[in-house]
């Protein structure tokens, strides 16, 4: 039985995208807390608790919404040292992507991922998309237990 709404993080390079995608979430309550990155490498450090993430509290995200094309480190980049890594690997990862290409797509699962899903152009789809995908993770997926993450 799970009362509290977990935390999400969210690895973004469009301002646009990042504010689009706090206002679906505030606006039904998915997330105690959203944390946002811009690029794969603050992903990672955020992960890892390294660099300005050093002092975050413990524990993984309830889910990643993980951009594809980011700079400094990529989508792909991260997901493959997520699934690579014990300690990471369970957390739920949704790319979130305007990417149609099919290579990424395969790639993506190959890599472990747990959803693809391609941003909505209009901003009405990509609020009902958002909220959609915030509902089921943090609210409806039943996340591993606290052993398994660290």
């Amino acid at each position: 039985m799970m009362t509290e709404l977990m935390r999400i993080l969210l690895a973004e390079d469009s301002a646009n995208d990042i504010e689009l995608t706090l206002a679906a979430l505030a606006e039904h309550k998915l997330a105690n807390q959203v944390d946002v990155v811009r690029d794969g490498a603050e992903a990672l450090d955020y992960l890892y608790r390294r660099g300005s993430f050093k002092a975050r509290s413990n524990g993984n995200p309830a889910v990643l919404l993980l951009d594809l094309k980011m700079p400094r480190v990529n989508g792909l980049e991260v997901l493959r040292t997520i699934k690579g890594d014990p300690a990471l690997q369970t957390i739920p990862v949704v790319m979130l992507t305007s990417s149609r290409e099919e290579g990424d797509l395969i790639q993506s699962y190959q890599l472990g991922v747990n959803a693809y899903v391609v941003k909505p152009v209009a901003f009405a789809d990509f609020m009902t998309a958002v909220r959609q995908l915030g509902g089921f993770w943090a609210l409806v997926n039943e996340a591993p237990p606290a052993a398994v993450s660290r």
